[in-house]
């Protein structure tokens, strides 16, 4: 434990369980996505993925307990580690030059709060069913056509997934460079994986809501 909170003192360490927990996340967030693009498959199939889930009882509580333990170092590292660099660079630039650096990586501070405030917002709706028009605790796809038939909740739904976009990109990019894939030679794959993935996720998120507008899914 000692060595552990050691190396968690560093910048180095805090970056490393930055990148980790930021993985198991990004795990979620693919698998999550997999999951409800069932809803192309018609309500049945949705229907059934959703119950199966519910079926697993303590393993479905063990699996949102990691998730919630992920999302608490991960955001507790990156505030960490924002601080860190703030303090080691307290006067701005005359000129700044961006090094290797993005519009999604000067954004990160921003994209990370609006998208937890979004995760609770969606939680609230398809997780708790606090909120909503009218949903039912056992017809998953029923929820979300009706929420999505809703523009202002579709175009809540899409710029909440635009920012996630952003956060995925310099955060895959980030990620392999901390857990390895950080010499030079790699480079060109980082900047080719880390869109190529946001981009693809950003899709088939913003697909659903668009099917559901569009009356190909009703």
């Amino acid at each position: 434990m000692g060595r552990l909170t050691a190396f968690y003192s560093t910048l180095v360490g805090k970056k490393v369980i930055m990148a980790a927990s930021g993985a198991i996340l990004f795990l979620f967030v693919v698998g999550h996505l997999l999951g409800n693009l069932q809803i192309f498959d018609g309500p049945e199939r949705l229907n059934a993925y959703s119950a199966f889930l519910k079926k697993t009882g303590e393993i479905l509580w063990a699996v949102r307990l990691v998730l919630l333990a992920a999302l608490v170092l991960h955001v507790v590292a990156s505030v960490q580690v924002s601080l860190a660099s703030m303090r080691a660079r307290p006067v701005a630039y005359a000129v700044k030059k961006s090094i290797e650096t993005s519009y999604a990586a000067r954004t990160m501070i921003w994209s990370g709060p609006l998208i937890f405030l979004y995760i609770v917002y969606h939680l609230a709706m398809f997780t708790f069913l606090v909120t909503g028009p009218g949903y039912s605790p056992t017809d998953v796809y029923r929820n979300e056509v009706l929420a999505f038939r809703v523009p202002a909740i579709s175009a809540v739904y899409v710029v909440a997934i635009l920012f996630l976009g952003l956060h995925l990109y310099h955060g895959v990019w980030s990620m392999l460079h901390t857990l390895g894939a950080s010499n030079p030679r790699y480079r060109v794959l980082r900047r080719t994986v880390a869109p190529a993935v946001a981009i693809a996720i950003t899709a088939g998120y913003i697909a659903i809501p668009i099917a559901v507008l569009a009356g190909l899914v009703s």
